[in-house]
């Protein structure tokens, strides 16, 4: 068994060279949304669900980006309203939110 159920990971890199990236869509505030709302719930801590910060996850195109362990669901998403039905719906039970799911082929 591993220590956590889920483990979320969150890029929140910034770049400054004007290419995109994931802090330009305010994956910050994604971030803060979710570890809150996983708190909330009371999925966080061993045996259920770690949100963590990122650098880049090399998927900028697609920005914001977060990826799910250990089932490796990538997602993007607009608002917060999204954030809740990725906790609620894949880290509370167990189901991928298929419309937010970033295409495989959606890359830097």
């Amino acid at each position: 068994m591993s220590y956590y159920e889920r483990h979320v990971f969150f890029c929140l890199n910034q770049r400054t060279n004007g290419e995109a990236s994931c802090a330009d869509h305010d994956a910050q505030a994604g971030f803060d949304h979710c570890k809150s709302r996983v708190k909330q719930l009371g999925l966080a801590g061993k045996g259920g669900v770690r949100v963590n910060k990122a650098g880049c996850l090399d998927r900028c195109a697609g920005g914001p980006v977060a990826v799910v362990y250990p089932e490796a669901v990538w997602y993007s998403w607009v608002d917060q309203s999204d954030i809740d039905e990725i906790v609620e719906s894949h880290l509370r039970d167990g189901q991928v939110v298929q419309r937010l799911v970033l295409p495989d082929s959606v890359g830097r």
